[in-house]
């Protein structure tokens, strides 16, 4: 099997237009059969005060109601998407922006929670692997907005780590996969105040004392969830960290294992 390396961004680089830049121009470096997937940031929560929707979020994610479902499509799958997808094209890549909707690509369901209404909010229940694999093997650098559907007309909101997460599990039966989380950080830390604290290698048993202890909350819960569950559906390789500096083999990142 040839190998993949499926990238996921997140907000805190594509809200600062030189981090995005940097990372950019890392990423289009990258040799071999790649997929982005990239989150929102925080233009849809900067664009809903500016008129007047409020947004909540619980445990790093967003509740989003009819109103801010059409901000989040709107900013993700359109404004974010084609930027990034522009600004690759001007770098050489042949990249193609698509959201789960286009192609059927990933089909969700509205999440069913006992306590919590997270609104339009998706889970994941199907890949569209041949869509997928058919794209890359044209040579097209697929860069996924967070934005899936439930196949009856409905968009919904869905966690790009968890989008990540299940296209590089699918693709996982066809390649080789390689998955890194990256963000703003060097990787998973064990003193949040403490930007050098780097775990080399994280376990699960590892993470959950880190969990317990509040030092994994918020944002990093996602990622560190998604790692574990990515692992075990045959992706070979799973890193959290700044992917620039791990290109620049100025950091590893944290391995994750199980």
């Amino acid at each position: 099997m040839s190998e993949l390396t499926v990238v996921k961004i997140g907000g805190n680089v594509i809200d600062d237009p030189d981090k995005l830049n940097d990372f950019l121009d890392a990423f289009s470096n990258l040799s071999g059969k790649v997929v982005l997937v990239h989150g929102g940031g925080k233009l849809a929560s900067d664009l809903s005060g500016e008129l007047g929707v409020k947004t909540k979020m619980v445990n790093g994610r967003r509740i989003t109601d009819a109103e801010n479902l059409k901000l989040v499509t709107m900013v993700y799958a359109g404004l974010v998407n084609k930027n990034i997808v522009a600004s690759l094209q001007a770098r050489g890549v042949n990249a193609m922006g698509m959201c789960g909707a286009d192609q059927d690509l990933i089909l969700a369901e509205k999440r069913n929670h006992p306590t919590i209404d997270f609104g339009f909010v998706g889970d994941i229940t199907k890949v569209n692997t041949l869509a997928l694999c058919k794209q890359i093997e044209c040579n097209s650098t697929l860069v996924i907005a967070p934005i899936t559907h439930d196949g009856k007309g409905q968009l919904l909101n869905t966690n790009a780590d968890t989008i990540a997460t299940k296209v590089a599990a699918a693709l996982s039966r066809f390649y080789k996969v390689k998955l890194v989380y990256s963000f703003e950080k060097l990787g998973v830390l064990m003193d949040a105040d403490d930007d050098s604290s780097v775990m080399p290698v994280l376990n699960t048993e590892q993470c959950a004392q880190m969990v317990k202890d509040g030092v994994i909350n918020t944002g990093m819960m996602p990622k560190t969830e998604n790692a574990f569950y990515a692992l075990s559906q045959g992706v070979e390789e799973v890193i959290i960290g700044n992917f620039v500096s791990m290109e620049s083999n100025h950091s590893s990142g944290t391995q994750i294992i199980q």
